[in-house]
């Protein structure tokens, strides 16, 4: 029993079903975790993206430090960092929140340089465009840079979103229960493994296919909506 559901091992169907309203708990931490993670990286990963464009050289430099730090250093290795070790300078956090920092901070440093990478491909001309009207940095960046910086980005963050999904499962060694460790504790508890690891494969397969044809349509969209991709 778990979660007040108990299952039932007569059959691989009766198992399946039995399962599955407690998988569907963790598809849900799953989904939140993928979803707050990814907002993180977002927003994070835009602001390292500027940073390294300052005209101060000790900001670029220190941020391009900081993003290959975190590009360069495995994603568990920074989940135990922020969960163990900080609790030892009096800063405790929870499991969950743990997990969707951690995530944010591995994948802003790949989403930075994705920026960084849509923000270098507007033509020279339009900046100096954008100078001789006396547009201010922020006029530029809004009415110029963003535009046609989105349209090229969003596949490339639409993999990155579709990868974090499917490194959700690392979390359960803080004691997240998303769906891959649920499972495992379902396979410890009844001895069975095969029907709830299956299902979650399936699970994460389905959204997967959903994930990429919602980037595929966005891609349709966004230059119907006025934004150009050239």
């Amino acid at each position: 029993m778990m979660y007040g559901y108990t299952w039932d091992l007569t059959t691989p169907l009766t198992y399946a079903a039995s399962i599955l309203p407690i998988l569907l708990i963790g598809l849900t931490v799953t989904l939140q975790a993928a979803a707050a993670g990814f907002a993180l990286a977002l927003v994070l990963g835009l602001a390292f993206a500027l940073l390294r464009r300052s005209r101060i050289k000790a900001v670029a430099l220190t941020t391009a430090f900081v993003v290959e730090f975190l590009r360069d250093t495995p994603l568990l290795v920074q989940l135990f960092f922020l969960y163990y070790v900080l609790p030892d300078y009096g800063i405790t956090l929870p499991a969950f929140l743990t997990g969707v920092i951690a995530l944010g901070l591995q994948y802003s440093a790949y989403t930075s340089e994705v920026y960084r990478g849509g923000i270098e491909a507007i033509p020279r001309g339009q900046w100096e465009a954008a100078t001789a009207l006396n547009m201010t940095r922020w006029q530029t960046y809004r009415d110029i840079v963003i535009p046609q910086m989105v349209p090229r980005i969003v596949p490339t963050m639409g993999n990155y979103l579709v990868a974090m999904l499917k490194e959700t499962p690392v979390l359960s060694v803080v004691t997240v229960l998303e769906m891959l460790g649920l499972a495992n504790m379902i396979g410890e508890r009844t001895f069975e493994y095969l029907v709830p690891l299956s299902m979650v494969g399936i699970i994460f397969l389905l959204l997967t296919l959903i994930c990429s044809a919602g980037i595929h349509r966005l891609e349709k969209v966004l230059p119907k909506a006025g934004i150009p991709l050239r």
